[in-house]
């Protein structure tokens, strides 16, 4: 059983907390949902020019702000009932079994009217976004794979749909694009190899080499050893190296 100056006390906070919620309403308009469109609360009477994005953010918070009234106006509710419970000397009992509400309970939620055993919240929610079930981590990986020497990121994701065509054309870039498959952001990052000479050079199982592979990156490998004078991105190889690759 309550003592006068426990009820006294949490009575206190209620009345706290309800006013708070009241001028809180009063000052923001309900936040902002008693005007009669979502464009009031930015001062425009229509959206036709502007940008997309900014229509977007403007809906998003106005569901924001649809969700935190709803909120506040429940808590409201909630701590109406209880005071209407304390008039009529049912608060601090259980409304489903009548045993007493511990006062410690009560102090951190003063507007319930149940006992821990028997709160309507029982049940925790497990549900999931279903995007869940088709979405990857974000480096495809939910525990780290030693297959892969590097992690696969967003941008690796937007250069492999990228590759399949953009809304660019060869004449929105300063340098020569050959195919529109090149049109965009980073084209010419090295993908699956580190160095150049590794995108056509290669060797066995054994480690003997292979024949080159004639691409267009080898093309401009020669072309920058040419320009430079050596005969690789190290530099020139050792004379006793050197010698068979050169003719006299």
């Amino acid at each position: 059983m309550l003592q006068s100056t426990q009820i006294q006390e949490l009575k206190i906070e209620l009345m706290s907390r309800k006013q708070a919620i009241e001028e809180h309403f009063q000052q923001n308009d309900s936040f902002g949902l008693t005007r009669s469109d979502a464009h009031d609360s930015t001062g425009e009477l229509s959206s036709y020019d502007n940008h997309p994005a900014d229509t977007g953010t403007e809906t998003y918070e106005r569901g924001k702000d649809q969700a935190l009234n709803e909120h506040m106006e429940e808590e409201l509710k909630e701590i109406d009932a209880a005071l209407q419970a304390m008039s009529a000397n049912q608060y601090g009992s259980c409304k489903t079994c009548g045993r007493d509400i511990s006062f410690e309970r009560l102090q951190a939620v003063p507007t319930t009217q149940y006992c821990k055993e028997h709160s309507p919240s029982q049940h925790t929610s497990t549900d999931r976004p279903i995007e869940e079930a088709v979405l990857n981590h974000p480096f495809g990986q939910y525990e780290y794979d030693e297959k892969y020497a590097e992690p696969y990121d967003s941008e690796d994701t937007w250069q492999d749909v990228a590759r399949y065509g953009t809304s660019e054309s060869p004449s929105d870039f300063i340098e020569d694009t050959e195919y529109y498959s090149e049109t965009y952001v980073e084209a010419d990052e090295r993908l699956g190899y580190v160095e150049d000479y590794e995108n056509f050079a290669a060797n066995d199982l054994y480690g003997q080499p292979l024949p080159i592979y004639p691409t267009k990156k080898h093309e401009m490998y020669e072309d920058a050893l040419d320009e430079e004078g050596i005969m690789s991105v190290f530099g020139d190889l050792p004379g006793y190296e050197k010698d068979p690759y050169t003719e006299d």
